[in-house]
């Protein structure tokens, strides 16, 4: 039981240090937490989080693995080992698994509009422009209160699951006209 308390305020001494811009610190401290507690999924994503915050993205994905493998991560932190994990994947190059590990978040959180974003993101990376639009056009319209966009949201829908259809519509008059 003492063990316990000891991990859970070591682990909110570091996490206040990189909330109050002493990552370095922090990152020492979740290193040694990670080492003392490997299967601690809380422990493993914190220290995921500083990695990537002083731009270590090699580093941190070992981490949002383990985290995201463990179990007792809180809905939040788990979303966001997912967003981590992704983003870090798309930002070293590594676009399939980038693509892969947020399709797995949305898995778990279908209606969630940053990894819908994230995806987009990463979509776009691999070379896939326009499933990254369509994605993007339903996340808008799913999640815009802007009055215009919800008087056209059927419209933009239907658009998005047809990039073309225009285009393609003007294409075949203009060959007629020609």
């Amino acid at each position: 039981m003492s063990d316990d308390r000891e991990r859970d305020a070591a682990l909110a001494r570091a996490v206040r240090l990189r909330e109050q811009g002493h990552p370095g610190q922090a990152r020492e401290r979740l290193v040694e937490l990670a080492e003392r507690y490997p299967e601690d999924a809380e422990v493993a994503y914190q220290t995921a989080w500083v990695h990537d915050s002083l731009g270590l993205e090699t580093e941190a994905v070992p981490f949002y693995e383990r985290a995201l493998g463990g179990t007792g991560l809180s809905p939040d932190d788990r979303h966001g080992a997912f967003l981590g994990l992704g983003s870090t994947h798309r930002i070293l190059g590594s676009y399939g698994a980038a693509v892969r590990i947020l399709r797995g978040g949305l898995e778990e959180f279908p209606d969630d509009p940053a990894l819908h974003a994230f995806l987009a993101m990463a979509l776009y990376s691999d070379g896939d422009a326009r499933e990254a639009v369509r994605l993007l056009l339903k996340t808008l319209t799913a999640t815009s209160d802007d009055r215009r966009v919800r008087e056209y949201r059927r419209a933009i829908e239907y658009y998005a699951d047809d990039l073309n259809g225009v285009h393609e519509a003007h294409e075949g008059e203009q060959e007629e006209a020609g």
